[in-house]
């Protein structure tokens, strides 16, 4: 397998496709995805002559099972190391939920020259929580309960979340596609569940809204209207207005797993912005 190994020994696992002298794309997964979340884009990206780069964050899928360091700034300090490894320039990043909020961090915190562009997707900035400064987030007691779900029964709680709000397949008249659930869940069960349960704080609580501002390169905003999972009221338009060099563009009624489901309209329109 390819790997790094961080400065704390966790290994992260990543897949590095592509011509090494062309464009990387680096994707970044959802919460509790791996990098195979992204073959699909993965693919598209390859046949259109770009390095196609994605890794399992520290805890998920094949990289380390680790116990602690589950939290923003050790994913991005992660990001840095992986960069520094595969020495990417140019590049362009492209987050979903979780990844969304990683590639936040990680972009603000870049060195000059590592990243072009970057696309964060149904993500989790500017912060999903609600508190006096974010009247319309989440209620903290939402993120509990995904805490009990997952302490209590795992597997069920990861079947429930794939066959239902992740893709929207608990609306009315839409089909469940029960091999998206299985891989889903499939992906979720080969992380740790000790870093899964910390990530929930990871990508709830965290606070992007500097992270955000600090970013200078064009970025790209994409968001469901149907997200169940981000809100996108209180993510995707605000994000937006806090990036500096921003394009938003929202999706009448997709669900929040819509790179997979929808990836015909996801596809061209992040290649379509890439190529700008």
């Amino acid at each position: 397998m390819d790997t790094i190994t961080t400065q704390d020994g966790v290994s992260i696992y990543f897949k590095d496709w592509g011509p090494k002298d062309a464009q990387p794309i680096v994707f970044h997964h959802g919460w509790p995805l791996s990098a195979d979340d992204w073959d699909t884009q993965m693919l598209y990206f390859l046949d259109k002559g770009f390095r196609v780069i994605a890794h399992d964050r520290r805890g998920h899928g094949r990289s380390t099972q680790t116990w602690d360091g589950n939290d923003m700034d050790t994913y991005a300090a992660d990001l840095i190391a992986l960069t520094d490894a595969l020495d990417l320039k140019n590049a362009v990043h492209i987050g979903h939920s979780t990844g969304g909020g990683e590639v936040a961090r990680y972009v603000a915190r870049s060195k000059p020259g590592r990243v072009a562009k970057a696309a964060l997707v149904s993500a989790v900035p500017p912060i999903m929580v609600k508190s006096d400064s974010n009247p319309g987030g989440l209620p903290i007691e939402a993120f509990d309960q995904l805490r009990t779900a997952l302490a209590a029964n795992r597997a069920q709680f990861y079947q429930d979340v794939a066959s239902g709000p992740f893709y929207g397949f608990n609306r009315e008249g839409v089909k469940t596609i029960d091999a998206v659930v299985h891989n889903w869940w499939r992906q979720g069960m080969m992380g740790g569940a000790k870093a899964h349960y910390d990530c929930i704080k990871a990508f709830s609580e965290t606070d992007f809204t500097e992270d955000l501002k600090a970013i200078t390169v064009p970025t790209l905003v994409l968001h469901g209207t149907d997200d169940q999972i981000v809100p996108y009221k209180d993510a995707g338009p605000l994000s937006a207005k806090l990036l500096q060099n921003s394009t938003l563009k929202l999706y009448d009624g997709f669900p929040h797993g819509m790179l997979t489901v929808h990836a015909d309209v996801l596809n061209p329109d992040l290649l379509a912005f890439i190529k700008s």
